[in-house]
């Protein structure tokens, strides 16, 4: 039986559901339609994160499928859009990059050291709002024929700044977390 707190994990899969329609559609050049889902899928993010923190219904299974959901929905728009030539094949890489730093350093410091809890940090927050924003911004200037250039690039400087910070701060963090002395 469905529990109210069980509605943003289910907000969550739905999202991760998404991925393969967006993906089709971009394929497809139903760009109108991928923009659609996309927003759709965004707003999932603000409405199941509302709905945790707002009702306490936050779980250990909802903070592993939120940041799966949306590593799966970018990685998903940055590599479709790079292959079709929509974005800079490098920033693709960079975005990818950092998430199998991130994925790695997670699980190796699960093997060597211990149990760790993932907490976003707030660079972390910003990357994946830029990262939102710049497929955005790249979808609806190919949807609409608008002239976003200008956003495109400011986004894109974003994500590029945002993906290394946000990188670098996870490494200094588990690094210096797994380097600390521990209570006997």
């Amino acid at each position: 039986m469905l529990r109210p707190s069980d509605i943003p994990n289910l907000i969550c899969v739905l999202r991760m559901l998404l991925v393969p329609p967006i993906v089709v559609a971009l394929l497809a050049d139903r760009i109108g339609l991928a923009l659609v889902l996309v927003a759709i899928a965004g707003l999932s993010d603000g409405i199941d994160g509302f709905l945790a923190k707002h009702f306490h219904w936050q779980s250990r299974l909802g903070g592993l499928l939120d940041p799966l959901a949306d590593k799966l929905l970018l990685v998903s728009l940055f590599v479709t859009l790079a292959l079709q030539e929509q974005i800079p094949a490098w920033l693709a890489v960079l975005v990818v990059s950092r998430d199998l730093v991130i994925v790695t350093g997670g699980v190796l410091y699960n093997v060597l050291v211990g149990p760790l809890q993932p907490e976003p940090s707030g660079a972390s927050k910003l990357n994946t709002l830029a990262q939102l924003v710049f497929i955005l911004a790249v979808l609806v200037q190919r949807a609409m024929g608008w002239a976003l250039d200008s956003l495109v690039t400011v986004a894109g400087a974003a994500v590029l700044v945002t993906c290394v910070v946000s990188g670098l701060n996870y490494v200094i963090r588990w690094s210096r977390k797994a380097l600390a002395p521990r209570a006997s």
